[in-house]
């Protein structure tokens, strides 16, 4: 069993740039590769970014690729999301997810991840 939890959300100017953190607790960081997901009003969870164990592969969805940097720090049990560019539509509950695998980075939707944190709130103000 793993806990995450999630921070750095707020509100945020068009243009602005913010970085999200998840702390795991309870099983090393390590153990896992992990996802971030965030989900709007009304609609569905999706993958946003997702990375491996060892930090080798990554994965970005279109919908953030250029603009974004996952990251994690195994020593600290802290994965990062680092997000640029930000506008309205990336208004959202930011989720960080956990699967224990020690292969490449998990793409996938939501029912690919087992453990997930309680999400972080970011609003991009027009």
């Amino acid at each position: 069993q793993v806990q995450l939890v999630e921070s750095g959300g707020g509100l945020v100017p068009t243009g602005g740039s913010l970085t999200l953190s998840c702390v795991a607790s309870g099983r090393p960081l390590s153990d896992f590769s992990m996802g971030w997901f965030r989900q709007a009003p009304g609609k569905e969870r999706l993958l946003l970014a997702s990375i491996s164990w060892n930090s080798h592969n990554t994965y970005y969805s279109k919908t953030v690729e250029g603009r974004s940097t996952i990251s994690r720090d195994n020593a600290k049990n802290t994965l990062y999301l680092q997000l640029s560019s930000l506008n309205p539509d990336d208004t959202a509950v930011y989720y960080c997810a956990a699967v224990p695998t020690q292969g490449g980075a998990v793409v996938g939707g939501p029912r690919e991840y087992d453990y997930w944190g309680q999400g972080t709130r970011v609003t991009v103000s027009a």
